[in-house]
């Protein structure tokens, strides 16, 4: 059986290997905390990006009569969404933590599953608001832990990416009235 003083210790090498060996960081959250953290938006940048690509990719398909209105739109949502991810990643990054950046590990925590296919317009609509949607659940889902940890900054940028979120998910649903 360990003792209290070996798992601290294997607590603490885990940690560092996360970390990578960076230099001690010293900004008023402990190190549990900034994994906790950190990990949570790991979750949210693989569900940004799969937004992102998602976004991309009716971009580039679109048809029908909405054809100009969807096209334009879906680019506005993906070039926003794209610096979203740089700020993201960034966060992880400065709580010590290396963000994530393949296709597998953004698959295997996104809660966004990709579409087959290339689905008609008003599905592609459809699609984005759930996908919008998915993604302000994944950033509302941090903040007990953001708020524990007396983390503003992270508070911060969840709280930018709901507004986007939420507001994109309301006029992408817009367009589904009759």
């Amino acid at each position: 059986m360990a003792s209290k003083k070996q798992d601290k210790q294997e607590k603490q090498d885990k940690l560092e290997k996360l970390g990578r060996g960076v230099a001690r960081i010293d900004i008023g959250i402990s190190e549990d905390d900034r994994a906790k953290i950190a990990d949570g938006l790991s979750a949210l940048l693989a569900d940004s990006y799969t937004l992102y690509l998602m976004t991309h990719n009716f971009h580039w398909n679109v048809t029908g009569p909405m054809f100009n209105t969807l096209h334009v739109m879906f680019m506005q949502q993906y070039t926003e969404q794209w610096t979203a991810l740089d700020l993201i990643a960034e966060r992880i990054r400065a709580l010590g933590f290396p963000a994530p950046g393949t296709y597998r590990e953004f698959v295997e925590r996104a809660s966004i599953k990709e579409i087959e296919g290339v689905p008609k317009a008003f599905d592609m609509v459809r699609s984005l608001v759930a996908a919008q949607e998915a993604t302000a659940r994944t950033a509302r889902s941090l903040f007990p832990v953001v708020d524990d940890a007396n983390d503003q900054p992270t508070a911060d940028l969840l709280t930018q990416r709901l507004e986007v979120h939420e507001k994109t998910a309301w006029m992408l649903r817009s367009l589904l009235e009759d």
